[in-house]
């Protein structure tokens, strides 16, 4: 685990009608928009609400939505640049990527 204590209390939250997955802090969003498939989970977007900048929101919602499709037994797609530079930055995650991601040797 390499996020900061006080995120890992906080529930991840899959919001199907928004297509994103999020954490909430005091009112706040970190949220990852995904896309979905029987058998893959595409990342598209990391965003953070500015009252969260800097606080490491983004990178605890990285790695909570990544264990979520580990446990899930799905492949990641990583296609948002925040989540390919965590992975790369993190090697352990580069399990769950799909072999066929475009980017997959580069990680």
């Amino acid at each position: 685990m390499v996020m900061k204590t006080e995120f890992e209390s906080i529930p991840l939250v899959k919001n199907e009608s928004k297509k994103r997955f999020e954490i909430e802090i005091d009112g706040h969003f970190a949220f990852i928009n995904y896309g979905e498939t029987e058998n893959q989970i595409a990342l598209v977007h990391t965003e953070a609400e500015p009252e969260l900048a800097g606080t490491g929101a983004a990178g605890a919602v990285v790695e909570k939505t990544l264990q979520y499709i580990k446990e899930s037994g799905k492949k990641l797609l990583p296609f948002c640049p925040y989540v390919f530079a965590f992975i790369k930055k993190h090697p352990e995650w580069k399990a769950i990527v799909d072999e066929k991601f475009g980017g997959y040797d580069k990680l």
